[in-house]
């Protein structure tokens, strides 16, 4: 497990040095009499700390903590940042810098206690303390390079962007390369007829030759004026010979080089693009952890659930979103946990059920924090709020204007401040990251119970794949170039005669799904853009169509033509014209012209209005028929999860995540048909990986999904019961290879 720690603790020097230098760089601005952003200073702090307990070093997080609470009296002007007390921040920034860089000789350090007792009289107003000297660190001799140790680069994410965008803009200049292929290709296919032309000619020369020979043996002059023409036919026509050689040899290496420089600049395209779009779980996958050990610290029973945790977003709009979520989690602790018996009394379980779910809709990323706890008091909003003068006096705003003001700077109803809560600053964080992403946060009850605080911003300015297809509106209209997100697409279709069919005088397709067939409704996408009803395009004997997942329904959009996935940068939907409902964004070509990417769900439900589409959930086969095959990954170590997670996907795999049996069992019981087999843990929270191996083969709907349990209790005797309770392999991760993870799945599949 030491590999994994510090596989966490190289993405954290990294961040905590950008901390650090800018927490300096505001000390600097105000010792020179320029202001400073204090506030950032405070964020800074307190993501520090964040950042802290999540790779379990307490030690950084005890001062964070404490430098958190004097950057908050600084924001709140309750406290001046004098020589001393700058002078105290300087000592804890260093003894901060200077604990993480021991960590390879003191892996779980203590707190500094000068610096912990010098922001402790900062903040109780009692005379500072000497530092205590330290010694002069020795320099650390450079470590030996290990084989395939993993590195990290930190690079600004405008550079990445600029890479993106040069890479893009190569791809629109490359294109012409296939104007000069086909007009090569023309050239070749004109010398060509020329060279027809010419051999016409030159089947008649002995024809010339014969009348040439008896015009000389008559004496007319005539005879070797025809001869000459005839060797000058012969020699153009081995020069057009020459001539036709060069024209397909250069046909021949202009298609070769242009395969090779598209086939590149494809793998250039797609590895750039792939730096910027990253599932949400390499942000979002550690704060179920984090929560717990909240809760864990305030004395408070809590389950965490994480939802949609492998959807692909811009790396960018997940960092935008980091701090923002950790703040709304922290508000459901402070604000939504009650005693276990009072919520016995109101018959819920005694933790704090706390949901994190993230989901695309549409052009929308939404980010949910869900609690089960004590829900919004609107009484105590109303009346904080007429404290603060937020609420003009003797008015009585309505439910949403009262939940609006909690996201007010500086809005508490909390009684005192303490590590989780109190100063005001959580949901204001998330509003203002909201606001800055253009766009929302809300705050909403939860029913029966609780609370429900929901982001939703714009996915414009972010990466997407996207697939792109072509559809004429209107008989006799040029094709239009339309996008659909990858995620909602199930399957692409070329549909002969054979495969089409009619349902209650719709038009549908006979498709092959997990060994037999399957009728699904087919509905031209010209029909749902267009007016009006348009035929099926049949292009090639072939109807070609896209296979939509529309919740539990399915739809085949059919097109002329399917042109490739690309992973785009996807803007906002045009503002005039069109149809918003069906509409979530445009993507600009490579040639530099737009295309609308569509709203999958728009399309469905337009198609539901017309009575086109009819409800057809696939079975478990069925649906496996045609996709990747899916590994559900179950560990609460969010760094083992990553691991696993890139090892199986870098070898094609589909992979889910869970934090513990009792996630993976829910999911199991929810989505179970997409899973193919299952990998993990045995040591876990809530339920352990033998009670989910127990409860699968209990279950009859998935008693048969293979299970495989790797863990660190290499004993025989706990190798023995999980093969007695049914797993189909037993991997130990002290002897751990991924050939032989890889090679066991492959073997179970």
């Amino acid at each position: 497990m030491d590999d994994i720690r510090q596989l966490l603790l190289a993405a954290f020097d990294a961040e905590h040095r950008e901390h650090l230098a800018a927490i300096r760089a505001a000390l600097a601005e105000a010792e020179a009499g320029r202001p400073a952003d204090w506030n950032d200073v405070f964020r800074r702090a307190h993501s520090l700390k964040g950042a802290a307990r999540a790779v379990d070093l307490p030690a950084v997080e005890e001062v964070a903590h404490r430098l958190e609470a004097l950057f908050d009296r600084v924001v709140q002007g309750r406290t001046g940042l004098d020589r001393a007390t700058a002078g105290v921040v300087d000592l804890a920034l260093d003894r901060i810098e200077g604990l993480v860089a021991a960590l390879p000789e003191t892996p779980e350090p203590a707190a500094p206690a000068d610096a912990i007792a010098a922001l402790d009289a900062c903040l109780s107003g009692a005379p500072i303390p000497q530092a205590e000297p330290k010694p002069e660190p020795k320099p650390a001799p450079e470590p030996a390079p290990q084989d395939g140790a993993v590195s990290y680069l930190r690079i600004a994410s405008d550079q990445v962007e600029a890479l993106s965008k040069a890479v893009h803009d190569l791809t629109a200049v490359l294109q012409g390369q296939e104007t000069i292929g086909a007009a090569v290709a023309s050239l070749e296919s004109g010398a060509r007829s020329l060279r027809r032309s010419a051999d016409t000619v030159q089947g008649r020369t002995g024809e010339m030759v014969a009348l040439a020979r008896r015009l000389r043996e008559a004496g007319d002059p005539a005879g070797t004026a025809l001869d000459g023409f005839v060797d000058r036919v012969r020699r153009l026509d081995d020069e057009l010979r020459g001539v036709i050689r060069g024209i397909s040899g250069l046909a021949r290496v202009q298609s070769r080089s242009t395969g090779a420089v598209d086939g590149a600049l494809r793998r250039l395209r797609d590895d750039a693009d792939r730096l910027l779009l990253v599932p949400a779980e390499t942000v979002f996958g550690g704060y179920g952890r984090m929560v717990r050990e909240i809760a864990r610290e305030a004395g408070l029973a809590v389950e965490v659930r994480l939802q949609g945790l492998d959807i692909q977003v811009d790396r960018g709009l997940l960092q935008a979103l980091k701090d923002p979520v950790l703040h709304a989690l922290r508000n459901t602790i402070s604000h939504g946990a009650e005693p276990p018996e009072t919520r016995r009394a109101l018959g819920k379980p005694d933790a704090l059920c706390v949901t994190l779910s993230v989901a695309s809709k549409g052009s929308q990323l939404v980010v949910t924090i869900r609690d089960d706890g004590r829900g919004p008091d609107l009484a105590r909003i109303r009346e904080t709020g007429r404290r603060q003068g937020l609420v003009e006096p003797g008015s009585e705003p309505d439910r949403d204007a009262t939940l609006d003001l909690v996201f007010a700077p500086g809005f508490s109803t909390a009684a005192a401040v303490d590590r989780i809560a109190g100063r005001g600053m959580g949901l204001s964080v998330v509003a203002e990251a909201a606001r800055t992403l253009r766009g929302r946060a809300t705050l909403r009850p939860a029913e029966p119970f609780g609370a429900e605080v929901t982001v939703t911003v714009p996915l414009s300015a972010a990466r997407q794949p996207v697939l792109l297809v072509e559809a004429a509106l209107r008989p006799g209209e040029a094709r239009q170039t339309f996008g659909l997100p990858s995620g909602a697409v199930a399957g692409l279709l070329r549909l002969t005669d054979r495969d089409l069919a009619s349902v209650a005088g719709e038009p549908a397709a006979r498709i092959k799904q997990g060994g037999r067939n399957v009728v699904i409704p087919l509905v031209p996408l010209a029909s749902l853009l267009g007016s009006g009803v348009a035929p099926l395009p049949l292009h090639d004997g072939l109807v070609r169509a896209v296979l939509l997942r529309c919740g539990t329904s399915s739809c085949a959009l059919a097109v002329d033509r399917l042109l490739d996935v690309r992973v785009l940068l996807v803007g906002p939907a045009p503002p005039l014209g069109g149809d918003p409902v069906l509409m979530s964004g445009t993507v600009m070509l490579a040639d530099e012209t737009p295309a609308l990417v569509l709203d999958p769900e728009g399309l469905c439900v337009r198609a539901r209005a017309g009575g086109l589409v009819a409800a057809s959930p696939a079975s478990g086969p069925e649906r496996r028929a045609k996709r990747t095959r899916t590994v559900l990954v179950v560990d609460d170590s969010i760094t083992t999860r990553t691991l696993e997670k890139s090892i199986l996907e870098a070898h094609g795999y589909r992979v889910f995540v869970c934090v513990d049996g009792q996630d993976a069992l829910d999911r199991l019981r929810r989505d179970g048909t997409e899973v193919d087999v299952v990998v993990a843990d045995v040591e876990m929270p809530r339920l352990d990986g033998f009670g989910l191996l127990r409860a699968l083969k209990a279950d009859p709907g998935l008693t048969r999904l293979p299970v495989i349990l790797m863990t660190s209790r290499g004993d025989p005797a706990d190798i023995r019961r999980g093969l007695d309770l049914g797993a189909d392999a037993y991997l130990t991760k002290q002897k751990f290879d991924q050939r032989e993870l890889l090679d066991t799945i492959g073997q179970l599949l």
